[in-house]
C-alpha cells in the first residue's frame, strides 16, 4: 500500500508568511497549499515562487461556476504550473468535463469536492434544505455523478475514504483535510482524524493547517506529522 503524502495549508495573510513558512519547512516532498484568502490577497506571483522553489502547488479554489469560466480558470492554473486544483461537484457534468480538457498537456491533476469537512449532517441539511442523516451518503452521491468525467479523484473526510476508494478505484487521489494530532484542538472542523487513521483509511494526500503554521517550530511539526502518517 503506498504511503501517502503531506499538503501544509498556507492559510496565512502575506506571501512574505508562506514563503517564510515554506523556507523553513524546507521540506520538497512536502505539498504546499494555497486557499481563497491568501490566493486573493497575493495571486499568481506567489504560485510561481513557490513552483520556482520546486514545490508543489495544491490550488485549492473549488472553482464552481458556468463550464466556461472553470475551463479559463483551469488552464491559467495549468500555465501558473500548479500540480492540484479543486472543482466543487455541484458545478455539475459539462463543468466537470470542460475543466479536464482545459488542463490537457500540462502536469495539473483535478479533484472533486462534494461536501466540506466543516459540516454536520444538521449543518448539511439547512443548506440543502432537506433532512441529512449521513454526511458520508451525499458525498457519494456527489462523486457517483462525477465517475467518468476525467477527475483525478476527490477530497473527503478521512471516514468517507475507504468508500470512495472503492467507488473511485486504486488510482484515484483522496485528499482529506481535517487532519490533526490528539493533542491539536479542532478547530471550525467538524470531521476529523489523525494521521495514522488517514493513512489506513487508504487517503493519498492529507492537508494540515493551523497545527503547523500555528506552531513554534512548523519544521519540527511537520516532521511530528510524518511520523504519524504510517499504516
Amino acid at each position: 500500500m503506498r504511503r501517502p503524502e503531506l499538503c501544509v495549508a498556507l492559510d496565512l495573510p502575506t506571501a512574505a508568511d508562506a514563503l517564510r513558512l515554506a523556507d523553513a519547512v524546507a521540506e520538497p516532498a512536502v505539498w504546499y497549499k494555497v486557499g481563497p484568502v491568501l490566493f486573493v490577497s497575493e495571486g499568481p506571483p506567489l504560485v510561481r515562487a513557490l513552483v520556482e522553489r520546486g514545490l508543489r502547488v495544491f490550488l485549492d479554489l473549488k472553482w464552481h461556476d458556468i463550464p466556461n469560466t472553470v475551463e479559463g480558470a483551469v488552464a491559467a492554473a495549468a500555465g501558473l504550473g500548479a500540480s492540484l486544483a479543486t472543482l466543487h461537484l455541484a458545478g455539475g457534468r459539462a463543468m466537470l468535463e470542460m475543466a479536464v480538457r482545459a488542463r490537457e498537456g500540462s502536469a495539473l491533476r483535478l479533484v472533486g469536492v462534494g461536501v466540506l469537512t466543516s459540516f454536520s449532517a444538521a449543518g448539511y441539511a439547512t443548506v440543502v434544505g432537506r433532512e441529512v442523516a449521513d454526511v458520508a451518503a451525499e458525498q457519494e452521491r456527489f462523486a457517483r455523478g462525477a465517475i467518468g468525467s476525467g477527475l483525478d479523484g476527490f477530497v473527503c473526510a478521512v471516514p468517507e475514504a475507504p468508500m470512495l476508494r472503492k467507488l473511485a478505484g486504486p488510482e484515484a487521489l483522496l485528499v482529506t483535510p481535517g487532519i490533526r494530532r490528539a493533542a491539536d484542538a479542532a478547530g471550525d472542523q467538524q470531521r476529523t482524524a489523525t494521521p495514522t487513521e488517514a493513512a489506513r483509511a487508504g487517503a493519498d494526500l492529507l492537508v494540515v493547517g493551523r497545527p503547523i503554521t500555528a506552531a513554534v517550530d512548523p519544521a519540527a511539526a511537520v516532521r511530528g506529522f510524518l511520523a504519524e502518517m504510517v499504516q
